[in-house]
């Protein structure tokens, strides 16, 4: 049975049940609460009654024949009426589940259970277009990325076999770095599809602790590049992974070096306590930013033309894998171009209960 044919015979069942008392209630009424003196012998009384049924059954029967049709009628066109708005959910989601996410209910009417069951639809089918179209960018940017090394290195084997004489020392070094770039681009994705799936151990981390671990590790770096490193904070303790905050602290700071300016810069890095929320914040000198491009650099592969150095490149999915990891930590990451240049990026984590 269908759940509108339910609900007809429901509504008509109750109607037969309500229409039955009512009819009895009238019987008994006029049986035993008439007033005084409307029958005055006490067998008139009783003939009087069964005259009175025997005219009344047929009455009722006729009255709960009506009753049961409307019933019928009334709770099949109700029940309709009830079940039109689950019958554009369900087609909604026969053509999501064909593919077509681009589809929305759009319910029109009051604000009732009804209609903020296909708001919550329409919501889930918005974040499920945009996931989608997202890991279709994502895996159409990460095939081209990694199918530029792949293209070098078969590049460089076909000079090496057609070219005996050829230089193999530099072909080895050339086929090194290309190597490289390629395995920093998978360990990337990796990383990143990491923080996605949330499948990590939560632990106490001190974010304090981990900016002092990526100075010293990328102090080396600093000073190649002329780059002033400085950390202040106190303790600073949230819960999560210490292996991807520390991937997002050490990438912050990566990314605030190599992007920065030719000579003479600096990277602060601080970190703080909110009432209930820590803030990491690494900030860089560096050329002017718009705030249009600002926008556009967590996006993975999105590196800025603006910010590139001709010496360190990088494969595009830095900023890209600290919002990952951040959002899989329930945090916020926010850009801020600085006013005399440079970059100031705030990661805002909740603080352990």
């Amino acid at each position: 049975m269908s759940v509108r044919l339910k609900l007809t015979l429901s509504y008509a069942g109750f109607l037969m049940v309500a229409g039955a008392l009512l009819l009895a209630a009238v019987l008994v009424f006029y049986l035993y609460f008439l007033p005084g003196g409307w029958i005055n012998a006490t067998d008139s009384f009783w003939i009087d009654r069964s005259l009175l049924l025997r005219a009344f059954l047929p009455f009722m029967a006729v009255v709960l024949g009506f009753l049961l049709v409307f019933g019928l009628l009334g709770g099949w066109f109700l029940a309709g009426r009830m079940l039109s708005p689950l019958t554009r959910i369900t087609d909604a989601t026969r053509m999501a589940a064909n593919g077509s996410l681009s589809h929305r209910i759009r319910l029109p009417g009051r604000q009732d259970e009804l209609r903020e069951l296909a708001d919550a639809f329409d919501t889930m089918l918005a974040r499920l277009e945009a996931h989608v179209a997202e890991q279709q960018r994502f895996a159409a940017n990460a095939s081209h990325e990694l199918r530029t090394p792949l293209a070098i290195t078969r590049t460089l084997l076909d000079v090496a076999r057609t070219d005996r004489d050829h230089d193999t020392g530099e072909l080895v070094e050339r086929l090194h770095a290309v190597n490289t770039r390629a395995i920093d681009l998978t360990e990337a994705l990796l990383v990143l599809s990491r923080a996605d799936q949330r499948s990590f151990t939560r632990e106490h981390v001190d974010l304090s602790l981990l900016a002092e671990e990526a100075a010293e590790t990328l102090l080396p770096l600093a000073e190649s590049h002329g780059i002033t490193l400085e950390t202040f904070g106190d303790v600073t303790p949230t819960v999560g992974s210490y292996a991807l905050l520390q991937q997002m602290t050490t990438n912050l700071v990566h990314n605030a070096i190599v992007h920065n300016l030719p000579a003479q810069g600096a990277v602060w890095t601080t970190t703080g306590v909110l009432p209930g929320s820590v803030v990491l914040t690494v900030e860089n000198t560096g050329e002017p930013l718009a705030p249009h491009m600002v926008a556009t650099l967590t996006e993975p592969f999105q590196r800025g033309s603006e910010r590139i150095r001709t010496h360190h490149a990088g494969v595009g999915l830095g900023l890209a894998i600290v919002d990952s990891i951040i959002r899989a930590h329930a945090g916020t990451l926010t850009l801020t171009p600085r006013p005399g240049g440079g970059l100031r990026v705030t990661v805002q984590l909740p603080a352990p209960l």
